[in-house]
């Protein structure tokens, strides 16, 4: 699954085009690489997303093309 879209299925950014802009922005990074917004999401991987002073680090658990807003934790842990 693309990054992108998979930050926002997982609810972990509010939209695919702000998941974009972050991924352009160099903010998101997998496996501690700057990934693309096109860059493949595989469980077991880490992804650590930077918003101002805050970063937020997640291992994936599942991926799935869509999901319900309340399973939507379910599909990463934090680290």
């Amino acid at each position: 699954m693309r990054l992108d879209k998979y930050l926002k299925v997982s609810r972990l950014i509010k939209r695919r085009t702000v998941a974009n802009s972050a991924c352009d922005a160099g903010r998101v990074t997998i496996n501690d690489r700057p990934a693309k917004a096109s860059s493949d999401v595989k469980v077991g991987d880490v992804i650590c997303v930077s918003f101002g002073n805050r970063e937020l680090k997640v291992k994936v658990t599942d991926v799935r093309e869509t999901v319900r807003k309340e399973e939507a934790d379910a599909m990463y842990e934090e680290i």
